[in-house]
This record gives C-alpha cells, structure tokens and sequence, in this order.
C-alpha cells in the first residue's frame, strides 16, 4: 500500500455494489464485499450523499405493479418457472436491500455494517441457486415480468434506520418466513424433479432468512432503547405511518420465534393476520 492509498471504506464499496446493473456482477460485488470485510474501514459517522439510479437493476425482467401479473398454474413447466422466478426477483431484490442497508445509514455501530453485508452475500447465493435452477429448466432470470414491491419499502424508509428494520427485515423479510413452508408443500405435490429440487432450495433460503429476521430484530429493539421507544407501540405507529402491507397468516410462529419475536410480539400480530 502507498503511503497516499487508503483502506477500502466499506459502505462505499456497498454503495458501488448496489449500483452495479449487471446480476452476476453483483453477486460477485456482494460475495467479495463479506470475504474482505475484516480489512474494511467503515465511515460509521459519515453521511453519503445518495446518487441517482439506485439500484442499480437489468434491464429485464420488466417491472410491473403487482396487480398486473399474470397467474400461472405451478403444474405446468412454463408456470412453475414463473412460480421460481418470482422468488428468484426477490432474492435479487434482497441483495439490494441488504447492500442499500449496509450504506444508506450513518452512526450505526460497526457490527451493524457487517451483519448487512452478511445478509447481502447469502441472499447472492440463494439468487444464484434459484438463477441455475431456472436455466437447468430453459429460463432465465428476466424471462418473466416482476413486480416492485420489495423495493417501494425500502424507499419510503430510506431516511429513518428505525422504520428500515420494523419495515423491511422484520416485515416484509419476515412475510417470507410464512409464505415458504407453503409454498414447499404446493412444489411437493407439483411432484416434478424440478419442483423437488426448488424444495430444497427452499430449505436453505429459510434456514438463512431466519437468521436475516433475527438481525432485523436485535438492530430495531437495540435502536428502541437508544431512543427511549416502547417496540410493540412503535412497531404499530410504523406501520401505520409506512402503511406497511397487512399481514397474512398463518404464521410460521417456530421461524419467527427463532428470528427473534417474543411471545407478546407474536400473540398482537397472530390476532391481526
């Protein structure tokens, strides 16, 4: 190193990462970012002025509102592929959200930092094993339309990290933890090796998620102490303020538990869903 070289800052790098278009070189970004990230500095107190165009996104697949999406039958191969797609695009979206977390907020602790960029290289992997199954079936990511929810979250949130983590991790990540286990048990009936193999995929991707839930959860409740907050009240207030999306049960309540929800938690939101 040159006596005018720096270390690499590391919410710069996520920065560049979640403005890289192109999906395997933002998988690559995303991977190398948490393998360097002990040699990392971290501008902790630093606020980074946001660039236009974020994220950075492929040109397909075409985005659409999510009213306007087609519904197919996981039956058919073309439907089952769209079915793997759909999950495939939040997977890439969830790398965005884990590298625009790692960036966006300044005076967060450094463990905060890293933990978002562990988040970001294993939701890489699941798009990248979601991405080989949709070619092994003649598909590719992009092939069908894809709806933008994921993302309008993380917009609205972009100026506050306490409404990020109620809103994003421990809401809509936290949807995913419900949706899987059935959506596993509509592949198992599909039956196909396809269908069987997009099961065990599933498997990682919830086993990880959980652990995404749970960093969602000890930053929001860490975060309510810094600032004298009750959880449970200021969750509610958040949601409503967000208009967060309503939730849908039935609860995966042994995931969420493992995430990180206390009993009083699960109980309010059991009684709303």
């Amino acid at each position: 190193m040159s006596a005018n070289s720096h270390p690499a800052e590391l919410r710069q790098l996520a920065l560049q990462a979640l403005m890289e278009p192109d999906t395997q070189q933002k998988v690559l970004l995303a991977l190398d970012l948490q393998t360097r990230a002990a040699t990392l500095s971290i501008a902790n107190d630093a606020a980074f002025q946001a660039p236009d165009g974020l994220p950075g996104c492929p040109a397909r697949p075409e985005l659409r509102s999510h009213l306007d999406l087609p519904r197919r039958s996981p039956f058919t191969r073309e439907g089952l592929a769209a079915l793997l797609h759909a999950v495939t695009h939040i997977e890439f979206n969830a790398i965005n959200l884990a590298l625009d977390a790692a960036w966006r907020f300044a005076g967060m602790p450094p463990a905060y930092y890293l933990d978002w960029l562990t988040v970001a290289a294993e939701e890489a992997q699941h798009f990248s094993l979601l991405q080989a199954q949709l070619q092994g079936m003649g598909y590719d990511y992009g092939d069908f339309p894809a709806h933008t929810g994921l993302w309008d979250m993380t917009q609205k949130t972009e100026g506050d990290v306490l409404a990020r983590m109620a809103l994003v991790p421990r809401t809509l990540e936290a949807r995913g933890l419900d949706a899987t286990p059935p959506m596993q048990a509509k592949l198992r009936k599909v039956g196909t090796p396809d269908a069987l193999r997009a099961v065990a995929i599933l498997d990682i991707i919830l086993r990880d998620e959980i652990g995404h839930v749970a960093i969602g959860n000890r930053w929001y409740r860490m975060l309510c102490t810094q600032r004298g907050l009750e959880p449970l009240a200021t969750y509610a207030m958040l949601a409503r303020q967000y208009g967060a999306p309503r939730l849908k049960g039935p609860l995966n309540l042994a995931a969420r538990r493992d995430a990180g929800f206390d009993e009083a938690e699960l109980a309010l939101l059991s009684a709303n869903a």
